[in-house]
């Protein structure tokens, strides 16, 4: 059973690699998938990439 690394080296490899990450990441808006390329070095799991989401959708930059 293949399973799914906790963390992964960067956000590309993160949505590359997990398909629930790519299809959250595709739905949000444009300028908060901006935004999380921009300074989503930290970006390395599904659950740091909904956190980081969340946060800029609150408007916590």
């Amino acid at each position: 059973m293949n399973q799914v690394p906790d963390k992964y080296k960067s956000l590309n490899e993160l949505l590359q690699n997990d398909a629930q990450a790519g299809q959250y990441f595709s739905s949000l808006p444009d300028h908060v998938r901006e935004q999380i390329n921009q300074r989503g070095t930290n970006v390395n799991s599904f659950t740091s990439l909904k956190d980081y989401a969340e946060n800029l959708l609150r408007g916590d930059n």
